[in-house]
Order: C-alpha cells, then sequence, then structure tokens
C-alpha cells in the first residue's frame, strides 16, 4: 500500500495498486482520469487548475500506454 509520509516532503513511498490513469479531452482541454484496473470503471478526474497551462498527473498512479503508430497501422510501412 502507498503511503504519504513523512507529511510535508510532498513525495509517495511506494505506487498505487490496481490503479491506472489517461489522458483525456473534456471541453477543449487535456485532463487526467483515474481508472480501476479491475473493473474498468473511471474513479476520478483531475480537471484543468485555473490559470494553469495543463492539468496535473495523480500521484503515484501508473500511466496507461497508448498503441503505437505500428500498432494501428497494422504492422506495415
Amino acid at each position: 500500500m502507498a503511503i504519504n509520509k513523512p507529511v510535508g516532503d510532498n513525495a509517495r513511498k511506494g505506487a498505487v495498486k490496481k490503479r491506472s490513469q489517461v489522458k483525456t479531452k473534456l471541453g477543449g482541454e487535456t485532463a487526467w482520469t483515474k481508472r480501476s484496473r479491475k473493473s474498468g470503471e473511471f474513479m476520478a478526474l483531475k480537471k484543468l487548475a485555473k490559470k494553469k497551462s495543463g492539468a496535473r498527473k495523480f500521484k503515484g498512479v501508473r500511466v496507461e500506454k497508448k498503441a503505437g503508430k505500428k500498432a494501428r497501422a497494422g504492422g506495415r510501412r
């Protein structure tokens, strides 16, 4: 299990298990969506903060990899 101690050092010890995050679009702006790896259910959304250039990721949650251009094009060049 991930812990946030010691308080104030802005770091997490360990990874958040059974969760992943994906970059999505929300009203034309980018956002990060956290989801359960077991059920696939979307759990939380981090929106763009006011006066910020982009939404920040969830701390300690792994990022899902998207399929590359090769995989989508059938592997041909």
